[in-house]
């Protein structure tokens, strides 16, 4: 795994140092004609994938994958998304686990450990595509992996994501104990896993309201059960998209937060608005990418942010960040991982954010 993860990372930076020399791919058009291209060529149409991006990251990823899905199949990819889940669960059940991303060879791998959301993001992917049968044909490895799951990232004695125990998710690059965005996922596994009635040895458990009773502090959701007194984004746009909370005061409240702490500014959405949190504990991997998951703004966050303001209504936000959203779109002429709190792509000595994203078609 560890050869695995050395030979991603070059090859990673060998694009990022690419695109450092030579500049980002321009597209042209308005915010709507550069995102459907920029989709069409995340499509590996020798692998029959979809790509988490047409840049450095042209592996598959589960989460990626995941939260495109359902805009996937409203632009019309019905077929490349479920050659997408073949594509995926095949090398998966060669390799007898799903993980977090596979690389362009085709080797599955976790980063940097096992994923909270691996798993609930390609049964949720399945229950939006309605591609059940693939629940039995991939019978075996599904059955496996949710035993895995409630015995290695479960907490029976809690009903929640265990504690004291560091699980790869959205913040990959932070040292958590069961966030609130972990919990989220193992509540829409549940879900999910009852909608496609399968196996599912989370069903009698109350995760939505050990969420509320152990991460909402009335105003808005901790990011972990350390209960830092810091609003952070993920921890505050989850529990809504994954839909295990509906109630609009929540949601009302949350929105009120966040924007509060700048997390809107210069576009949403940010992890947080401080550079250093007291109490925040990072892996030793940050060194190399910087500040990348701390204080600057993520689209694929921003894009779950927007889903979010739609469902409940917020019209008025929407149109403003939709607007914010095509003015950065068409300056860059493409659409850019992550921006520094300065408003530009994020960029370190050593790596430069990534474009051409899979995310544009949640934009779309």
């Amino acid at each position: 795994m560890i050869l695995t993860h050395i030979s991603e990372a070059m090859r990673m930076f060998k694009v990022s140092i690419k695109t450092k020399l030579f500049g980002y791919k321009k597209y042209d058009g308005n915010a709507d004609e550069i995102c459907r291209k920029i989709v069409k060529d995340c499509w590996n149409p020798k692998k029959r994938y979809f790509m988490a991006s047409s840049g450095h990251f042209s592996q598959f990823y589960s989460r990626d994958f995941g939260m495109c899905v359902e805009a996937l199949l409203k632009l019309g990819y019905e077929k490349e998304v479920f050659q997408t889940l073949e594509y995926a669960l095949s090398r998966f059940n060669k390799a007898g686990k799903i993980t977090t991303a596979i690389t362009p060879s085709g080797k599955p791998f976790d980063f940097p450990y096992i994923a909270s959301d691996s798993l609930p993001f390609i049964v949720h992917a399945i229950r939006i595509a309605e591609g059940n049968y693939l629940m039995r044909k991939y019978e075996r490895l599904f059955l496996n992996e949710i035993r895995r799951y409630f015995n290695v990232v479960f907490d029976s004695r809690t009903g929640m994501v265990k504690s004291g125990k560091s699980f790869s998710s959205i913040k990959d690059y932070s040292r958590r104990n069961s966030s609130t965005y972990d919990n989220c996922m193992a509540a829409m596994l549940k879900h999910d896993l009852d909608e496609l009635n399968f196996f599912n040895p989370l069903h009698d458990f109350d995760i939505k309201a050990n969420i509320k009773k152990n991460l909402w502090n009335g105003k808005f959701f901790y990011d972990d059960l350390n209960k830092l007194d810091t609003v952070y984004g993920d921890a505050n746009v989850f529990p809504f998209w994954t839909g295990i909370f509906t109630d609009r005061k929540m949601l009302e409240s949350c929105v009120k937060e966040m924007k509060r702490a700048g997390l809107d500014r210069p576009l949403p959405l940010k992890y947080t608005s401080k550079r250093k949190v007291k109490g925040q504990k990072m892996i030793w991997e940050e060194l190399i990418a910087g500040d990348y998951e701390r204080d600057t703004v993520w689209t694929h966050l921003g894009m779950c942010y927007l889903d979010i303001l739609k469902r409940f209504g917020k019209k008025k936000e929407l149109a403003m960040h939709l607007k914010q959203y095509r003015k950065a779109i068409e300056r860059q002429q493409n659409f850019i991982e992550v921006f520094g709190r300065d408003g530009k792509p994020f960029k370190t000595l050593f790596y430069q954010a990534d474009s051409g994203m899979l995310w544009a078609s949640k934009y779309l």
